[in-house]
């Protein structure tokens, strides 16, 4: 396990895992879930569907007469998965590319993306991807955060200013996608039924660490050159010792219609 500025970096099935349990994952995907309306013997896909974090609760949703697909090309995250709904016999997992989803067209009822367009090559190939797949009168739901909106409190305001800058353009391949979910559900095809903003934020250190990235982001932010080792060592352990730390980003979800 690598360590950066003390900081280990996080197992990523772990870390998903332990985003989606915080209040603010538990919120907007209430949000989501209540608004793609899954119904029992709908065909649901989750495309990205990691560790299988939202598997179990759309299987409750299709019930007897459903189906729930989860796709990923991560082989171990399926491993996960599988584990995370061994029993349930309403969940299929399928090892599968985003751009090429290992469906047939106009099969899904319900399909999902979950913070998974950020990392894409092209988002825009993924929502045609889903387009195809879903039927007419499919819904479709899609969260993405805005990283360009990522604030941290601390006295070195310009620092940072700095951290937010190299996570848009260096940490992050589509790091502001959010604020274009609507925009680009549109372009392909969709409807734009409803759109959600929330501001997930931390008043506790180690949980930002482990969610931002704090400290493994910094360090590569100074490797490279970005930020100044001293000043960045310094603001890095400023918020680490402050009684009131503060952090935030927005995350937007859009719901739309076939």
């Amino acid at each position: 396990m690598s360590t950066t500025l003390g900081v280990p970096r996080p197992d990523q099935a772990d870390y998903m895992l332990r985003a989606a349990a915080g209040d603010a994952g538990r919120a907007y995907k209430r949000w989501m879930l209540g608004l793609l309306d899954v119904r029992e013997g709908h065909t649901v896909l989750d495309v990205g569907c990691g560790p299988g974090t939202d598997l179990p609760a759309l299987a409750e949703r299709v019930g007897d007469g459903g189906t729930v697909i989860g796709v990923d090309h991560d082989r171990a995250m399926l491993d996960r998965a599988r584990a995370r709904t061994a029993g349930l016999r309403r969940v299929e997992l399928r090892e599968g590319d985003a751009h090429a989803l290992p469906v047939e067209p106009g099969t899904i009822d319900r399909a999902r993306t979950d913070r998974v367009l950020m990392h894409v090559a092209e988002p825009a190939d993924v929502l045609a991807q889903l387009h195809r797949a879903t039927r007419p009168g499919a819904r479709v739901g899609f969260a993405e955060p805005d990283w360009d909106t990522l604030i941290v409190d601390a006295e070195d305001l310009e620092t940072s200013r700095a951290f937010t800058r190299f996570t848009t353009t260096e940490v992050v391949r589509h790091a502001t996608i959010g604020r274009g979910l609507a925009r680009l559900a549109g372009r392909a095809g969709f409807r734009v039924e409803a759109v959600h903003a929330t501001t997930p934020f931390f008043r506790d250190f180690d949980e930002a660490d482990h969610t931002l990235g704090l400290g493994r982001n910094l360090q590569r932010a100074i490797d490279e050159g970005h930020i100044d080792r001293a000043r960045g060592r310094d603001w890095f352990d400023g918020l680490s010792r402050t009684g009131a730390f503060y952090a935030s980003f927005t995350l937007v979800g859009v719901v739309c219609s076939r």
